[in-house]
């Protein structure tokens, strides 16, 4: 529900407040007071395209600002909070500035937010109706979804049952066409894939073998020059009796500083250092002799390592560029295969699913159409009904529900459905956007919703001047229906009649005062006084007439009863 909405330097009017309320509530006023800016307001909140012409005249910005009251549970509280706003207490502050110089700026929760936003924040929080916003029952979308409300509980019941079945044979379908279309293109991948698996299979890669292999391979090939230079490196260190192999001379200092250790503590901690070094050049000596009595030469050896180099060499080159690369490039292709080789079960599966889902949804979908055509009787004698206390005595609107016997079945059914109307007796039925005017249009969109009305979905209805063109007892009509929809929705509409205004429970006047220069508009709420000078106005265009406010006094007491 909306609960407050403030205008500033919009059009004619200056500053406004109203503190709306649930139930009806009417705004009136002279022509050119500005009434219908409280509307074009609500389309600002709307997302409504900005216009810079409605800044005020002297203003350097125009600011609407709203507090709306949002269900629990609502898309708007997920649209608002993934914006950056907040929403508190179920309440959500929307607001709109329109710069003198050009610029316009939304907020949706206290975060700027792109004007588009508020029109997906405001979808399911109120609907406009008046004769420039018809366009959204001259859809066909909307028709249906307005037929699919009116057919109730069992409709609902059926149409969830409906859906999912539906999705998951739409999902078979298009899987099994993919399957089917592509059977070439998997083929070629099957033996792309076999062909380089069977060639990494043979090849039997290891992990880490290829840089094992080059250490290898550069060990073979030197071997002869690796042995010769452990054999020389040894003999310098350790020798075989040799005075020059640094063995031999550090065994001699080490008999050097043994004799005169005694004498000095630091020289003998030395002389143990000395010795360490002869003992670990025997070690480093017979490591060297070991190591040149090992390297092998082995000529056939070399040439099977380069021989399995090059062969791990031509995998990288096709599925590398490392090792580690072709043994993934494997292990992928192995599932692919897996995968691409149980197409044929895949597709013997999904004609399986097919053969038992699609029965099930023709069932279901030939169900809602039953529903829809039982319904749409209904609806048309209903609303029929309605527009003829609406100066449309002779009018009438056919609720058509058709499907083509080879209808594919869609997300909501078969069926395509279609609002006809003719406003006279004789003319035939056309529709909507070729039978209708604008005001007609207006006063069958009110007939729906008083129809609608405990199925309503929106919890604010507002109404533009849908009495354009009708007068005295078709006047009190709307007035009773609007007040009517108000048990169900909030209800805000913009009248220039007094036979709908006495039917409302809140009713706020916009008044003009023109000083010569500046017209200024206020929006004030009547009291019950004030609301008898209102409708005595009105009436006969002066509040002060006794006969005026005796009339006015009477509506209301109608209303009332």
């Amino acid at each position: 529900m909306w609960q407050h909405l403030k205008l500033s330097s919009l059009g004619v009017i200056d500053s406004a407040e109203l503190e709306l309320s649930e139930g009806f509530t009417v705004i009136t006023g002279e022509t050119g007071a500005g009434k219908t800016m409280v509307v074009t307001a609500l389309g600002l909140l709307r997302g409504d395209r900005a216009d810079l012409g409605l800044v005020r005249r002297g203003a350097e910005q125009a600011r609407v600002e709203a507090s709306i009251g949002v269900p629990a549970g609502a898309a708007a509280i997920a649209a608002v909070e993934e914006a950056g706003g907040r929403i508190d207490d179920d309440v959500v502050i929307l607001g709109r500035v329109l710069s003198a110089q050009g610029r316009s700026r939304a907020v949706a929760g206290g975060a700027t937010v792109p004007a588009a936003l508020l029109a997906e924040v405001t979808d399911e929080l109120v609907a406009v109706h008046g004769q420039s916003d018809q366009h959204r029952l001259l859809r066909a979308a909307e028709q249906r979804a307005a037929l699919d409300r009116f057919a109730g509980e069992e409709f609902v019941e059926v149409s969830l049952t409906y859906e999912p079945v539906h999705r998951r044979w739409r999902t078979v379908e298009r899987t099994l066409q993919e399957l089917r279309t592509h059977a070439q293109e998997r083929a070629r991948e099957l033996d792309v894939l076999r062909f380089g698996l069977d060639e990494i299979a043979e090849v039997e890669p290891a992990p880490n073998e290829d840089e094992e292999l080059k250490a290898e391979e550069s060990r073979l090939a030197h071997s002869e020059s690796l042995a010769l230079a452990a054999d020389e490196a040894r003999q310098a260190l350790v020798g075989d009796g040799d005075l020059d192999a640094a063995r031999t001379k550090v065994a001699g200092a080490s008999t050097s500083l043994r004799d005169a250790a005694e004498h000095d503590p630091a020289l003998d901690a030395l002389g143990v250092r000395v010795l360490e070094i002869g003992i670990l050049l025997d070690e480093v000596g017979a490591e060297l002799g070991a190591y040149s009595g090992s390297v092998e030469l082995n000529p056939e050896r070399l040439a099977a390592v380069q021989e399995r180099r090059a062969a791990l060499s031509g995998l990288q080159r096709k599925y590398g560029p490392t090792l580690d690369d072709v043994l993934a490039w494997a292990e992928k292709g192995a599932a692919r295969l897996n995968e691409l080789g149980s197409d044929d079960e895949s597709i013997e599966a999904l004609e399986s699913e097919q053969a038992e889902l699609e029965p099930e949804v023709r069932r279901l979908a030939g169900e809602m159409s039953r529903l829809r055509r039982e319904a749409a009787v209904r609806l048309s004698a209903l609303v029929d009904a309605e527009i003829a206390q609406l100066s449309m005595p002779s009018a009438r609107l056919t609720v058509d529900v058709s499907s083509a016997e080879d209808a594919v079945p869609g997300p909501h059914g078969i069926d395509d459905v279609e609002f006809l109307f003719a406003a006279n007796s004789g003319t035939g039925m056309r529709p909507l956007h070729k039978g209708a005017s604008g005001g007609e249009l207006s006063r069958l969109m009110l007939a729906l919703e008083v129809v609608l009305a405990d199925r309503t979905t929106v919890p604010t209805l507002v109404f533009d001047e849908v009495d354009a063109g009708i007068g005295g007892k078709a006047a009190v009509e709307v007035g009773r229906r609007l007040a009517r929809l108000a048990e169900h929705a909030q209800v805000i509409a913009v009248t220039h009649l007094p036979q709908v205004a006495a039917f409302a429970h809140h009713h706020f006047v916009v008044t003009k005062d023109d000083d010569g220069t500046v017209t200024s508009s206020s929006v004030i709420n009547l009291d019950e006084d004030s609301r008898v000078d209102e409708l005595a106005r009105m009436l006969a265009g002066q509040e002060d007439s006794a006969t005026a406010q005796a009339h006015a006094r009477e509506l209301l007491e109608l209303a009332r009863g």
